[in-house]
């Protein structure tokens, strides 16, 4: 089917489609691949084909990855109007906190419980868990499951109206970093240094919850990708999605050296090590 500009969506035939249950909420979830779990959260306005192309990276690189459908249309690639509907209806349901002051978004509890499910499906040391955008922070609250050991926090654009907040509770704050702290995580982050929903007072704020453990990376706008989906170039209008809508996949690009990064981390954490002879 075409989409915005042209594009076409994606059907997600490669990937198996499955309603999961948690403490009787019910998600379709897209799983795909082999190996440790990895929980790939959809960027605003949902499940588009450049989401999906992480997916299959994640894939790729030797992970079952799962992708649950949040919000949006599955597949499809936003138009800015479309995409401005998703965003409206995302900020006032009772499942997101997407303005200061609000606190812990409550759909967290469900995607630690996928995490859970994720783990005993896959085995291994544990599961990563990686956010895009308006699930940014989704990855660092998803650490109160202990089975996450691999968070990755993308571009985070919660609360939407505070530049410089993180969209968690003190209580959950003060939960996130200790855990952290007492089993030695890392949380490894990505933003464009001139995204305005995701400035560098957020990874400031990032910075002074974690410490050392917060691992914040910033690439230059400039090199992001000029002519992403509409939603992206007329309601985004900042360089924002540095491993989605604004990547190059181009050899030697600072936005797909960071996609190989993540990866990287995503193996040194989930890989089960090999038994000494």
């Amino acid at each position: 089917m075409s989409a915005a500009d042209g594009r076409l969506d994606d059907a997600i035939t490669d990937f198996s489609r499955r309603l999961v249950d948690v403490d009787g909420v019910m998600k379709t979830v897209y799983t795909a691949g082999s190996g440790p779990a990895v929980v790939l959260m959809p960027e605003m306005p949902g499940i588009s084909p450049d989401v999906l192309r992480l997916a299959r990276w994640i894939r790729a690189a030797g992970f079952t990855v799962y992708v649950p459908s949040l919000f949006g249309v599955d597949g499809a690639y936003p138009t800015a109007e479309s995409g401005e509907k998703i965003v409206r209806r995302a900020c006032v349901s009772a499942e997101f906190r997407a303005f200061a002051g609000g606190g812990t978004s409550p759909v967290a509890a469900w995607l630690r419980g996928l995490a859970r499910q994720a783990h005993a499906e896959c085995g291994g040391p544990g599961i990563g868990a990686i956010g895009l955008c308006f699930t940014g922070n989704f990855a660092l609250t998803m650490t109160l499951e202990p089975a996450v050991i691999a968070p990755v926090v993308n571009h985070p654009s919660l609360p939407l109206d505070d530049p410089a907040g993180l969209e968690i509770s003190e209580e959950d704050a003060r939960a996130v970093r200790d855990r952290i702290a007492r089993d030695g995580l890392t949380v490894l982050a990505y933003r464009f240094d001139n995204d305005r929903w995701c400035t560098g007072q957020r990874f400031a704020a990032y910075q002074s919850l974690l410490g050392d453990a917060f691992d914040g990376r910033v690439l230059p706008g400039g090199s992001a990708n000029t002519n992403p989906p509409p939603f992206f170039r007329d309601v985004v209008e900042t360089p924002h999605s540095v491993v989605t809508a604004h990547l190059v996949d181009q050899d030697g690009h600072p936005t797909l050296k960071a996609r190989d990064e993540i990866l990287a981390f995503l193996a040194d954490r989930l890989t089960p090590p090999k038994p000494s002879t």
